[in-house]
């Protein structure tokens, strides 16, 4: 069966198997603020981000014992060195943020930040690509940036799930599931849209237990964050995890 048709009827398939469930349950345990934690990816990527506000980040993820530092892949050596010896990731975003880019340059930007020691990669898809119905286009994108990180770091494949409808979305995980990559995440923060409690629901149901879920843009708070879990969340991406670890309210602004 041709890959377009294929992605067509596992789309459809889980389209209306979620219709059909649609009754938004979880087996997720609750989680306190520690376990918190240690699913949250500390996010830096304003363009303005200076040195000292990178080095104030990694100080901060070793201290909390945050997942991973996440950053432009300008800063993946300094952070890779900062948080050498400790527990702490180092994660680099690839065509990042709109994901035009070509599949060659997202693969040599993946390849530059592993040599420099990005342990994860979170690459943004193709979105255009994915609204037009390019289904090969975008499924290549992914193995791309999937096979040249293969053993060495995870892939995160990023779906700006606010500029997509529920059957892009699925059809979007259904791809980057069968690309292989290690994870689908929301958002990039740059766009209108973070973030939701029903879009991580969504976006667990298509990859199954398996696969991990990000949930990033606007998780701002500790009501938020777990709210984001007990969805399906294996991962939380954010600039505001010392406020959600603390229980306090995050500056207006934050990722």
């Amino acid at each position: 069966m041709e890959l377009d048709k294929l992605i067509e009827k596992i789309a459809e398939e889980v389209y209306r198997k979620i219709s059909k469930e649609n009754n938004g349950s979880t087996n997720v345990r609750p989680m306190d603020n520690n376990d918190l934690a240690s699913i949250i990816d500390h996010t830096l990527l304003k363009p303005e981000s200076t040195e000292a506000d990178i080095k104030r980040v990694c100080k901060e993820a070793i201290e909390y014992r945050f997942k991973s530092v996440c950053v432009n892949t300008h800063y993946v050596p300094l952070v890779s060195r900062l948080l050498s010896g400790s527990s702490v990731l180092t994660c680099g975003v690839v065509g990042f943020p709109l994901g035009a880019s070509t599949t060659r340059a997202k693969v040599d930007e993946t390849s530059d930040a592993i040599k420099n020691g990005a342990n994860e990669i979170d690459m943004v898809i193709n979105i255009g690509a994915l609204k037009s119905g390019d289904w090969n286009i975008v499924k290549r994108d992914i193995e791309g940036v999937v096979n040249m990180a293969r053993n060495r770091a995870i892939v995160k494949v990023i779906l700006e799930t606010s500029l997509l409808n529920d059957e892009e979305k699925i059809r979007a995980c259904t791809i980057a599931k069968m690309a292989g990559a290690d994870f689908v995440k929301t958002s990039t923060g740059f766009n209108s849209g973070g973030a939701t409690v029903e879009d991580i629901k969504l976006m667990r149901e298509v990859v199954g237990p398996s696969m991990g879920v990000k949930a990033s843009g606007g998780v701002r708070d500790t009501e938020t964050a777990k709210a984001m879990v007990a969805a399906g969340a294996t991962r939380i991406g954010t600039s505001s995890g010392i406020s959600i670890v603390k229980g306090t309210k995050a500056k207006a602004g934050t990722y």
